[in-house]
């Protein structure tokens, strides 16, 4: 442990550090297998969000072959998955005012949506920590998970949760409490994209050195509630191109839910060079497209949120295990960048850990190596998924979106992901970026409030909520380098690549300061992710802080 703190202990079985699908899947999964063998197992799952789901974020057209493995009743027992997809409409932007439909044949075979369903994932966490809770799993939210800790033998033994109840000056205030350690013989790190405990762990373990780099986006969200007129239940809309350039990944979403929402975002990939360029501000302008603000005009915006995305692939997977743990969903990299999904194989992979597990479990073994869960991962359909789809990330990047797209066309439809070759993307994201004297400044148009809004409006949206006075969450490795290397070279990317508001750069006495609003972060870890230095470290605030998305 990083200091002396008197914490109360409390031992399991297994813990699990997340809340979202894929370590759900993974309580609900080991919560099965006891039942079956009708012996006793203790499991926790913290959750650093007020509430499960609170800080889900996905598109999410979803594709329920893990959930079919999990709970092959689902449809009978309630699972909120029940808007199936039926219109799937490519459209390839090519101006502010112009687009072209790719006819069918020519998309890329897995992005085909016939048979997966318009689902708020937020709300399949929800019920999947309901299921859990059935089980006799514990399920504590509201406990942000801040620390890894580890045993004489440098094993992973748990995790201790923050202390709540420090001030910004980092005295204790009259409601202190501290954290609490959390000991398992196994514990599962399923925190989500950019985890920063599973980051801790690959450094520390060297569980990337055969790997690529990991790869991300900034995926940014409304749900609109639109006119019944306009609203097409099950329509399914995906865009390239206008308003990102030939070099520039990302595109566009628009699904028609229930209850006359639609469910719009937009994903930027996070290795663009132009430092002016804003994401938020993208998305802002590519609602303004006749395709897309046809749909949402006369309706009004109910929330916001922005999330980071991997897209690395199998390529960017670092090894899994490690002693006393592993890594699981998108805190490894599983997301399918051709299909733009990853809750099904984050479940999948849950799953996969909690069979290993119990496995081990069974036969006596407390934190060792647990390389059955590898194999697992290496012979499952999730791994054929990754294999098939290594090549969509690399190519974008190396030939750009038109070149790209007909690249992953040939790959798919006609090599079905099979062509003997592997591309590589060996450059980290944060290494991409011009320097601003080399590239084209952005003019942004100011929101008109109807159809595109200002960054602290969509916050609002979010229900994001800090104690104010606490600690940063957010830190600078280097005070000084946002001004005299960011500033000086990039125009200080950050006041641009983060959706929410919180870094500015302010004047005082004619001297620019670097301002962080902590309490504006939905954590999305753009910043960890895209700052050029790598100066801006993430770590969780308080338990319970950050956006309380509802129905995301």
């Amino acid at each position: 442990m990083s200091e002396q703190v008197e914490r109360e202990s409390m031992e399991f079985d297994v813990v699990i550090v997340g809340g979202g699908p894929s370590g759900l899947a993974a309580a609900c999964r080991l919560a099965q297998l006891s039942k079956a063998d009708n012996c006793e197992l203790s499991v926790v799952v913290v959750e650093k969000g007020s509430e499960i789901g609170a800080h889900i974020l996905s598109g999410n057209i979803f594709e329920s072959r893990s959930l079919d493995e999990l709970y092959p009743n689902w449809k009978d027992v309630g699972a909120p998955v029940e808007t199936a997809v039926k219109v799937d409409l490519v459209h390839y932007l090519t101006g502010e005012n112009k687009s072209m439909r790719v006819p069918g044949p020519f998309v890329p075979s897995p992005m085909h949506n016939k048979g997966n369903y318009i689902i708020s994932l937020g709300k399949l966490c929800q019920w999947l920590g309901e299921k859990a809770e059935a089980g006799g799993i514990n399920v504590f939210p509201g406990f942000a998970a801040s620390e890894v800790l580890y045993d004489d033998s440098g094993h992973v033994m748990g995790v201790a949760t923050s202390d709540l109840g420090i001030s910004r000056g980092g005295e204790k205030k009259p409601g202190y409490q501290p954290g609490y350690e959390l000991l398992g013989k196994y514990t599962i790190f399923a925190e989500g994209v950019r985890g920063n405990l599973g980051e801790e762990l690959i450094r520390k373990f060297d569980l990337r050195r055969d790997s690529d780099p990991q790869h991300y986006g900034i995926g940014i969200k409304e749900i609109w509630e639109i006119e019944e007129a306009k609203h097409e239940k099950g329509l399914v809309v995906h865009t390239m191109g206008w308003p990102l350039d030939n070099k520039t990944e990302g595109g566009g979403f628009l699904y028609h839910a229930s209850n006359h929402q639609v469910y719009l975002g937009f994903i930027v990939a996070l290795n663009y060079e132009n430092p002016y360029l804003s994401p938020y501000q993208e998305f802002q302008r590519w609602k303004l497209h006749p395709s897309i603000r046809k749909y949402i005009e006369g309706g009004s915006r109910i929330a916001y949120g922005a999330r980071a995305v991997n897209k690395g692939g199998l390529q960017s997977l670092p090894k899994l295990v490690f002693p006393g743990g592993l890594l699981v969903g998108c805190d490894a990299g599983f997301l399918n960048g051709v299909k733009i999904k990853g809750a099904h194989t984050a479940i999948k992979t849950g799953m996969l850990a909690a069979e290993s597990i119990y496995e081990a479990l069974r036969g006596g073994g407390e934190r060792s190596m647990l390389a059955t869960y590898e194999e697992a991962v290496h012979t499952s359909w999730v791994y054929d998924e990754l294999y098939r789809a290594r090549n969509f990330g690399p190519a974008l990047h190396q030939f750009g979106t038109l070149l790209g797209a007909a690249f992953t066309f040939i790959d798919q439809n006609i090599f079905r992901g099979k062509l003997p070759f592997t591309l590589r993307n060996k450059y980290s994201d944060h290494d991409s970026l011009q320097k601003a004297k080399k590239a084209k400044p952005i003019t942004y148009r100011k929101p008109d409030g109807v159809i595109t809004f200002d960054r602290l409006s969509s916050v609002y949206l979010s229900s994001t909520n800090h104690e104010e006075d606490q600690p940063s969450h957010l830190k600078l490795k280097d005070d000084a380098i946002p001004i005299h290397y960011n500033l000086a070279n990039y125009e200080e990317p950050a006041q641009r690549y983060c959706p929410a508001g919180v870094y500015e750069i302010v004047e005082e006495g004619g001297e620019a300061r670097f301002q962080i609003n902590a309490q504006n972060c939905v954590h999305c870890k753009a910043c960890d992710i895209k700052d050029p230095k790598q100066n801006i470290i993430w770590t969780v605030p308080e338990g319970g802080g950050g956006p309380n998305y509802s129905g995301m």
